[in-house]
C-alpha cells in the first residue's frame, strides 16, 4: 500500500510536467486557433471575434489555468471540426475501438507466448530455423501489403468477410466486420511477438536453475512451464504493458483502411482538420492511462514473482 501510495504521488508532477508540455507546444507551435477555425477568406474582425470567444485573448496564466480547469473536470469543450463535446466524441468511438483491439492483443498474447516457448524448447533445429526464416521473412513485409492482399484474398476473393462496415451491435461487429482486421493484425504482430518472446526463453533456458531441475529429473514439459515460462514473465509484461495504451488510441491504418469509427481514426481526422481539443485530450487521456498501466505492471510483477521488491 505504501508503494502504492507512493507511486500515485510520483504521477502528479509526472502529469504536470505532460499537461506544461501539452500546453506550450500547441500554443508555441501549434498556429493561431482563430485563424484555422476561421478559414482563409474571414476578415480580421471575425478573426479577432473568435480568438476572443476561445479566450485567446486572456493572459497565458489564465489560459494554463483555463486548461487545467478542463482536464480536472474532463470537460474539453467542443471538436473544432464537428462541434461535438469531446468527452462525447470519445465515449462514442471507444467501444469500436475496444471491439477490435482487444481481441487483438489477447490473440498475440496466446498465440505468441505458446509458439514461442515450443520454438525455444527445439532450439537450433530444423524446425527452429525454419520458423525464424518465416518471421524474418512476414517482418519484412509492409503493414499496408498485409492489408492490400487480405482484402483482396478473404473479402473480394473468398468472401469469407466483408471489407468494411460497422454496426451498433457488439456481437454483430465481433463476429462480421472485426474478424478480418483482428486477423491480418494478428499475423502482423504475431512474427516479431514470436521472435521478442522466443530470445526471453532462449535466455531463461541457459540458466543454471534450468540445469539444476533436468539433473533431479525434472521432465521437460515441467521445466519449461514451471520454471522457463515463469521466470520470462516478466519481459513479457513488460512487453504486453508497453502495447496496451495503444488500445484507447486503436491502430490507426486498421481502423482507416476499415473504416472502423474508432478512436485511432477520429484522432488521424483530428489531425488532418487541425482539432486541437481532440489532440489534447488525446495526449493528457494517453499520458495517464500509460502511468497508470505501468504501476499496474509493477504490481503484477510482484504476483509473478514473490522475490520481487517493490520499493
Amino acid at each position: 500500500m505504501a508503494y502504492l501510495l507512493r507511486r500515485l504521488w510520483q504521477m502528479v508532477p509526472t502529469l504536470a510536467g505532460v499537461v506544461l508540455g501539452v500546453f506550450f507546444l500547441f500554443k508555441g507551435f501549434g498556429g493561431d486557433p482563430a485563424e484555422i477555425l476561421a478559414g482563409l477568406n474571414a476578415s480580421p474582425e471575425q478573426v479577432e471575434q473568435i480568438r476572443d470567444q476561445l479566450g485567446l485573448n486572456r493572459p497565458v496564466w489564465e489560459q494554463l489555468a483555463i486548461f487545467v480547469g478542463q482536464i480536472l473536470h474532463f470537460d474539453w469543450g467542443k471538436s473544432w471540426a464537428t462541434n461535438e463535446p469531446v468527452a462525447q466524441l470519445f465515449a462514442t468511438r471507444l467501444p469500436a475501438t475496444l471491439t477490435v483491439m482487444t481481441p487483438i492483443l489477447v490473440l498475440d498474447a496466446l498465440l505468441a507466448i505458446p509458439f514461442a516457448l515450443a520454438v525455444a524448447a527445439v532450439r537450433g533445429s530444423l524446425t527452429d530455423r525454419a520458423i525464424m526464416v518465416v518471421t524474418t521473412v512476414a517482418l519484412s513485409i509492409s503493414f499496408l501489403v498485409y492489408v492490400i492482399v487480405g482484402q483482396w484474398l478473404f473479402a473480394f476473393q473468398l468472401g469469407w468477410f466483408p471489407v468494411q462496415g460497422w454496426t451498433g451491435s457488439v456481437w454483430t461487429n465481433l463476429t462480421t466486420y472485426a474478424p478480418l482486421p483482428v486477423l491480418l493484425a494478428v499475423m502482423v504482430g504475431l512474427s516479431p511477438q514470436m521472435r521478442l518472446y522466443r530470445s526471453f526463453f532462449l535466455d531463461e533456458i541457459g540458466q543454471d536453475y534450468v540445469r539444476t531441475a533436468r539433473a533431479k529429473g525434472l521432465g521437460e514439459r515441467a521445466v519449461l512451464m514451471r520454471h522457463v515460462l515463469r521466470n520470462a514473465l516478466i519481459p513479457i509484461l513488460t512487453n504486453v504493458s508497453m502495447q496496451l495504451p495503444g488500445i484507447f488510441v486503436g491502430s490507426f491504418l486498421i481502423e482507416v483502411f476499415f473504416s472502423i469509427p474508432g478512436i485511432g481514426r477520429e484522432v488521424m481526422l483530428a489531425v488532418n482538420r487541425s482539432d486541437y481539443p481532440v489532440i489534447q485530450a488525446v495526449t493528457i487521456y494517453l499520458a495517464v492511462i500509460t502511468m497508470l498501466i505501468n504501476l499496474l505492471t509493477d504490481l503484477l510483477y510482484k504476483a509473478v514473482d514473490p522475490r520481487v521488491t517493490l520499493k
